[in-house]
């Protein structure tokens, strides 16, 4: 896993951290220069201006207490205040799956574009190689190629899905699709949620009240609200994201395009900044294509 990691985020390691290196190269002495040098690389890498902050006040802190000179010891430092950033709560990084809920029932959120859609079908597909029975709900009705789109992922993932006409409520489908999922004794349903809508009806409330109706036929639904961001968006994403967590509770994150972008870092801003853990990540356009992040293997494979 971390040998394809490693490729996969070929731009992420050549692009900040790329310059990290170069930094510490040219500069092998540690002093302010230096300091200053490499705060300028890692904030401009997308890590995010409060995380960077306070990643250069552990390796200040370190650098003082081991009494360390030469700036090739950085990158060890750095590494080790990455992972403990994002290993901070690890019981929140477990996968989805791990619960006892049946059927879990899980929310996808996101503005359109930003791979909802496809992250989905590729869901479907990582829980039936779990051998679980999974039902995808199109409740994206106000896009008109939402559930055309998405029953092409559902039969790539050979999974059911519940549809109905563009326009419908999508409360209702998702209603639609959770008394089915009971009645099917599925494992997992996966709701689709619009990402816009073509109507004056403001965005958050309809996905307030898709959590509203499942919460009526099963008390405690959805049990996962996750929030599909696209990682070339870099900080931009953020202020999308703190919206849908205030107004859904979004309880994980999965990052796509991370093999397309120099600006992987986004990983720890979100840590940071969202208090809400990285559960996926999209590598590419295949079905196999999304893993469950593992904040060990994503720092160590950055850094080989």
């Amino acid at each position: 896993m971390i040998g394809k990691l490693k490729h996969k985020l070929t731009k992420t390691r050549e692009g900040w951290l790329g310059k990290v290196t170069a930094v510490v190269k040219s500069q092998p002495d540690i002093d302010e220069d230096f300091f200053d040098s490499l705060e300028e690389v890692l904030i401009a890498g997308d890590l995010g201006v409060n995380f960077v902050m306070d990643l250069m006040d552990n390796v200040r802190a370190t650098v003082e207490e081991l009494g360390i000179k030469k700036s090739e010891n950085i990158l060890r430092i750095l590494k080790t205040g990455m992972l403990r950033a994002l290993t901070q709560d690890l019981q929140a990084n477990d996968n989805v799956a791990a619960g006892e809920k049946k059927p879990l029932v899980i929310m996808v959120v996101g503005v359109n574009g930003t791979g909802k859609t496809t992250t989905i079908g590729k869901l479907a597909a990582l829980f039936k190689e779990e051998e679980k029975k999974v039902l995808l709900a199109a409740a994206d009705t106000f896009r008109a190629a939402a559930s055309d789109q998405l029953e092409i992922w559902a039969d790539r993932a050979s999974v059911d899905i519940i549809r109905n006409q563009p326009g419908a409520d999508p409360a209702s489908v998702a209603f639609d699709a959770l008394q089915a999922a009971v009645s099917r004794g599925v494992d997992v349903l996966i709701v689709d949620t619009a990402g816009r809508l073509h109507t004056k009806s403001n965005l958050m409330e309809e996905l307030k009240k898709i959590r509203r109706v499942l919460g009526k036929l099963i008390p405690d639904a959805p049990h996962e609200t996750l929030l599909i961001m696209d990682a070339t968006t870099g900080q931009n994403g953020l202020s999308q994201a703190k919206q849908f967590t205030e107004a859904v509770g979004v309880t994980g994150i999965v990052l796509t395009k991370l093999d397309g972008t120099a600006k992987g870092g986004i990983v720890f801003s979100i840590t940071k900044e969202l208090g809400i853990p990285v559960k996926y990540i999209g590598l590419g356009e295949k079905i196999d294509d999304l893993e469950v992040f593992n904040p060990d293997e994503f720092v160590e494979a950055l850094f080989q």
